[in-house]
């Protein structure tokens, strides 16, 4: 990081008591929280939607899409902003997106309106978790810690993965209760107390390098070209895999033409955007993001999926629906912290691919007529996927990002997660495209085994993923198996 050019966390405004007290952490884990409560809340909205604004249900899906494209693309943008202009302005700045956002959809008289309000919601929630991770990773290193806070990430990974299960029943009761308008203007009271949290208890930015610049140096340092380039193809590559099983060739098309020339661009970069060489010879990071897209798949498989089933084959209402899924998001939240406070790796991740093989063979025995407790126990399993991969691979992020790039690799990680769910919905429209039904279930429960299977060979073939993750203290030597050292996720980084 930048030395002495950074705000000193002042060991007098409270390091004495700790570093990560809790007022330094709360407004991190609500600003993490937003994009997947936000992702997830708008589901049981989607109908009352349609009636209103006299549309068709069809058509509302686009308030899906629009936020997942508009966080695939953001994550990484708000992690390389972080990086240049401060992680704290850049935080800030998300939230007063998401605040516009609730009021605009709120407000919204059409479909336009509130597609609007979705995407400025999804890029401002996007600015939370890469910046968490760079104001946490600043922390670490302005206090000495040789390991990852591990309490720390355990909230982070709470807030970034256990709530996403709590969307739907709360939407549903929102919706259910007030009318689907708080679908959005929930956002408001939230954002208005992350704000007054952030201002008040976050460290202030260190000074950017170079003081006030022009356009084009500000364009140079974060390197716009290849942001550019990078969210031309992913929105293309995004659009592309929502359309299947209709296949838009004009999507891939410029998906291919945007690609190929950023890759030749950031290969001659630099400090690219989007650091190919680098995350070509840090393979630890590059499984990360892998294993994260695959469990991922399964995790929102079943968030959604499954959804649907109990709804159309099952008869549930949509608020019995939803409140299923509480079960899956507290085992998540009750096991990601104690297991991130341990800074265990591969232990939590076998449990992550072992336990989505058992859902997924769970899935496969669900019928229509099978007893409620039966897809709750399924729900479970799946919850305790969620903390393991989410605890798992979110230590192995922060041990294998290079420092300088904890917030574009954070977004980074958050993209591919978001793709992992893009195409579980992908593949619940192909399964399901004949009308929900039990064989359908059963389709996708195989399709989840193959990436279980995936997921587990990924972590137990790669000898680089240690029992716990620790730091190597500055200055001393490594002697072990470079195979073998947990320090070796550190050594993979770039200078």
């Amino acid at each position: 990081m930048r030395g002495g050019a950074r705000d000193a966390v002042a060991p007098a405004r409270g390091l004495a008591h700790g570093p990560f007290t809790w007022r330094f952490t709360t407004p991190l884990y609500v600003g993490s929280a937003l994009n997947p409560v936000n992702s997830s809340i708008i589901a049981t909205a989607l109908v009352p939607i349609a009636v209103e604004l006299h549309v068709s249900v069809g058509s509302t899906a686009v308030l899906i899409s629009s936020l997942y494209l508009a966080s695939a693309v953001a994550q990484p943008t708000a992690g390389k902003l972080a990086e240049v202009f401060g992680a704290r302005r850049i935080f800030l700045s998300g939230i007063v997106l998401v605040l516009l956002g609730g009021v605009v959809g709120g407000l919204g008289q059409n479909l336009a309106a509130l597609t609007v309000a979705r995407v400025l919601i999804g890029i401002g929630t996007s600015a939370g978790f890469p910046c968490a991770m760079v104001l946490i990773r600043r922390r670490a290193e302005d206090t000495g810690l040789d390991t990852p806070p591990g309490g720390v990430l355990g909230g982070i990974a709470i807030a970034g993965m256990a709530t996403a299960a709590v969307g739907p029943p709360v939407g549903g009761l929102l919706v259910g209760a007030a009318g689907w308008r708080w679908a959005f203007l929930i956002n408001i009271p939230v954002t208005l107390a992350a704000l007054a949290m952030a201002v008040r208890w976050l460290p202030k930015d260190p000074v950017p390098e170079g003081g006030r610049s022009g356009f084009r140096q500000v364009a140079d340092r974060i390197d716009l070209p290849g942001i550019v380039g990078f969210a031309t193809s992913m929105s293309a590559l995004v659009i592309f895999l929502m359309g299947l099983p209709r296949v838009r060739w004009a999507a891939l098309a410029v998906c291919v033409l945007s690609a190929v020339p950023t890759v030749v661009w950031e290969l001659r970069k630099t400090a690219p955007f989007f650091d190919f060489r680098g995350l070509a010879a840090n393979g630890a990071l590059a499984r990360t993001y892998l294993r994260q897209a695959l469990t991922l798949l399964g995790v929102y498989s079943v968030l959604y999926g499954m959804t649907q089933w109990t709804q159309a084959a099952h008869g549930m209402s949509t608020v019995a629906a939803g409140l299923l899924l509480l079960p899956m998001g507290a085992v998540s939240a009750l096991l990601a912290r104690p297991l991130a406070k341990r800074n265990l790796v591969r232990g939590p991740l076998i449990a992550s691919a072992v336990t989505m093989l058992v859902g997924s063979a769970g899935i496969m025995l669900l019928t229509s007529g099978s007893p409620v407790i039966a897809i709750v126990l399924v729900s479970l399993v799946f919850g305790v996927t969620s903390a393991a991969t989410t605890v798992g691979n979110q230590t192995a992020l922060y041990l294998a990002a290079p420092p300088d790039q904890i917030g574009t690799a954070s977004g980074l990680f958050r993209t591919f997660g978001y793709l992992g769910s893009i195409t579980s919905a992908v593949i619940g429209g192909l399964v399901f495209r004949d009308g929900v039904s039990d064989h359908g279930l059963h389709t996708l429960g195989l399709v989840l085994v193959v990436a279980g299977f995936a997921v587990l060979s990924l972590t137990v073939l790669d000898r680089r993923l240690m029992g716990r993750g620790t730091r190597r203290p500055a200055g001393t030597h490594d002697t072990r198996d470079s195979q073998d050292a947990p320090v070796n996720l550190i050594k993979e980084n770039r200078a």
